[in-house]
């Protein structure tokens, strides 16, 4: 068994609102779909959460409002096991909400108001480094500028970063000229970065290698269901994906981002972590929710087929 790492994210925290629909609408129809839920989510929280059931110990930080819907927000974090003594409750301010439709074959639409966590800055920079850890995950639900910060210091610190850029904010270059240690998007997100579409395996393949000519010294590019490309320095690869009955992807991108970071942090190479992550993505599709269908190891294993390394 590999040693329990250090994890620690900086990112947003939502509370979700889910409806699940038969088709998602297009532009100006209504669609009629089952009663809302509303679950804990966020890009950083479900990369927390998902890296503590993965056999990390993980601490969030970020901000959530002084509502109950932030109370709500830490409680799930507490209770799966993550330090959430970095989150700030900000008075005042909302927490987070996602509006999201998911359709039959699982694909989703989402909406956020970002709330308390466009407040990050400074004093969650400082709370980041005021423990050591082997791996920092960022989301980007949160301001590029408290990005770029904890980048810069994690390199100085020599801490191992992760990040993924989803949404891709105004400027990107910027933080992945950072030299960030893995940069995770998906195909339309580096098409963004980019500023061209970026569609199939090969494009997708050729996207992430030039996104670590633009600083990034590894990429992965997620595919969904076809897998995921990687760029390393050792050149560019890919990892098929493994099949399962999609029945709700939401989460499923944080997922693979948690898994690679822990990987990382317990030495895997890279096209292994790469492979792993994408068994850890694909298992998340199988349930519904974004927290609620986060892995452990044994689900990974019972879904793919895959040995996670941590027991």
């Amino acid at each position: 068994m590999a040693q329990r790492p250090q994890v620690t994210v900086l990112g947003s925290m939502n509370m979700d609102i889910s409806v699940t629909v038969p088709r998602l609408a297009g532009p100006g129809e209504t669609v009629l779909g089952s009663a809302a839920r509303l679950l804990p989510g966020g890009k950083g929280g479900n990369c927390a959460l998902a890296a503590a059931r993965l056999g990390a110990s993980v601490r969030m930080v970020g901000c959530r409002g002084g509502d109950d819907f932030g109370a709500t927000l830490t409680g799930a974090l507490r209770a799966g096991g993550v330090d959430v003594t970095g989150v700030r409750a900000v008075a005042g301010t909302s927490s987070g909400i996602a509006l999201i439709t998911v359709d039959a074959a699982g694909e989703n639409s989402i909406t956020v108001a970002p709330g308390a966590n466009g407040r990050a800055g400074e004093p969650e920079v400082a709370a980041v480094f005021a423990a050591a850890s082997d791996v920092l995950v960022l989301s980007a639900e949160i301001p590029a500028p408290a990005l770029a910060a904890a980048l810069d210091r994690a390199r100085a610190a020599r801490v191992t970063s992760v990040l993924n850029l989803a949404p891709v904010p105004a400027d990107p270059r910027p933080l992945i000229g950072t030299g960030v240690d893995w940069l995770v998007v998906n195909a339309p997100e580096a098409g963004t970065i980019l500023g061209r579409p970026v569609a199939g395996p090969a494009a997708a393949r050729s996207a992430a290698a030039e996104l670590a000519r633009a600083g990034a010294r590894q990429v992965a590019v997620t595919l969904g269901p076809a897998g995921a490309v990687y760029s390393t320095p050792d050149g560019t690869g890919a990892v098929p994906g493994f099949r399962v009955d999609s029945v709700d992807s939401v989460g499923a991108g944080d997922a693979f981002v948690a898994a690679l970071a822990v990987a990382a942090a317990v030495g895997v190479p890279a096209p292994e972590a790469v492979r792993l992550a994408c068994a850890v993505g694909a298992t998340a599709v199988t349930r519904r929710g974004a927290q609620d269908a986060l892995p452990t190891g044994a689900d990974v294993l019972a879904a793919t087929g895959v040995r996670w390394p941590l027991g």
